[in-house]
């Protein structure tokens, strides 16, 4: 068993020694040691650790492969994302202001998937076990607000009914204004009697929705989301920001990015995140590649008073971009691709001449990508806000704001 020394983090959360060798729960500056297994070390000791290194606030956190920086001070993860972002932009020169972080606080988290199994004597549900397919569960778990951490009994109750031995449920557990909108996958076909049974444990258990492997199978009430002077119901499965605290910051970044533009672009707006807070001030046109969010954002825009005209368009962005002559009329466009970026529209956005740009991302290296590519074609970016909506985890997300 050699020491090594942790030089750095990766873009995982692991930390990094020569070779390189990967250690999790470690920090920069902290000697270890260890036995070599490829490029991880195994059996993991403490020679000298940073002070930095804090206790666990979770005591899930060993087994638990839900979080991975808990073992880190809220001021070292605060800094190191922040780095994280500035290092991706260096990489392609450039540089500009930063906002401080703003960080979800414990408990937020309102969306989370639960993996629900079932055992000889009944059922288990909660987490993946850190680096294993076993299911652990985590009563005590402090990331998820108190309803969603509740969802975890209504896993338990579906793994009952629908879980085959072989397999672990997927159970999406979102809360909503009207309760839990929870969307099963891997379960075993819905029969007759399966869609009794759910239909039943929906009513008993008061959730707004369930929905297994695609089909709603009880509406109870709409689940029903607020964006800003809207009520939007997403489709099930739908993406929602994980915390309300890093929704509204987001949200607030944006409004700052635009303005007092009078006619904006939301591009991959989903159901309405941004679209529909910024209707209270501007006209916005809503593009989304996928129909069913489209017309849930219409729809809450519709039954919403007080807000200018929002229109929609389902429309693939990665096969078909807004062309330049497409966003002449557009004072801003909000941009908010997923992990894999938007490089297409983007290079379509550089062509545009549009005044400002609001960029939402939540991956540092697609966001410098697609930012390389407006600064060339003659955009600054004045800066950037860091949001934090994964807490104790290495996902960071980000807006930049880009003028011409």
């Amino acid at each position: 068993m050699g020491e090594h020394l942790i030089q750095r983090l990766g873009i995982h959360g692991d930390g990094v020694a020569e070779g390189p060798v990967f250690v999790p729960l470690t920090l920069p500056g902290e000697v270890v040691s260890g036995t070599v297994e490829g490029q991880r070390l195994a059996e993991v000791k403490i020679v000298t650790p940073s002070e930095e290194r804090v206790a666990a606030p979770c005591r899930h956190f060993r087994s638990c492969g839900g979080c991975q920086l808990q073992h880190a001070s809220d001021g070292f993860v605060a800094d190191w994302k922040v780095a994280v972002v500035r290092d991706a932009l260096a990489a392609h020169g450039i540089e500009t202001a930063f906002r401080p972080i703003v960080t979800s606080p414990p408990a937020s988290r309102r969306r989370a998937t639960f993996a629900a199994r079932r055992t000889k004597k009944g059922a288990i549900a909660g987490f993946h076990a850190r680096g294993s397919d076993a299911v652990i569960e985590i009563p005590g778990c402090i990331l998820l607000t108190p309803d969603v951490l509740g969802g975890r009994d209504n896993a338990h109750a579906l793994a009952l009914l629908g879980a085959s031995r072989k397999a672990a449920l997927a159970v999406a557990v979102t809360a909503s204004r009207a309760g839990l909108d929870v969307a099963v996958t891997g379960g075993k076909p819905a029969d007759v009697t399966l869609r009794q049974e759910l239909a039943a444990l929906c009513e008993a258990r008061g959730l707004a929705r369930l929905t297994w492997d695609g089909e709603v199978i009880a509406l109870r009430a709409p689940p029903a989301q607020v964006f800003g002077p809207a009520e939007v119901v997403p489709p099930p499965g739908a993406f929602l920001q994980a915390t309300q605290d890093g929704e509204a910051a987001l949200v607030h970044a944006v409004r700052e990015i635009v303005g007092d533009a009078r006619s904006i672009t939301d591009l991959f707006a989903g159901c309405g995140t941004f679209s529909l807070p910024l209707a209270a001030g501007a006209r916005v046109h809503a593009v989304e590649g996928d129909a069913a969010m489209i017309a849930a954002l219409e729809q809450g825009w519709r039954h919403a008073k007080g807000l200018q005209r929002v229109t929609g368009e389902a429309r693939d962005l990665f096969r078909r971009p807004l062309l330049p002559d497409e966003l002449q009329g557009a004072d801003a466009v909000v941009i908010d691709p997923p992990r894999a970026g938007a490089e297409a529209q983007i290079a379509e956005l550089a062509r545009s001449g549009v005044a400002r740009i609001a960029h939402v991302s939540c991956s540092p290296v697609t966001f410098a990508r697609d930012a390389a590519t407006l600064v060339r074609a003659g955009y600054a970016l004045d800066w950037v806000q860091v949001v934090d909506q994964f807490r104790w985890s290495p996902h960071v997300e980000m807006v930049g704001a880009f003028t011409r």
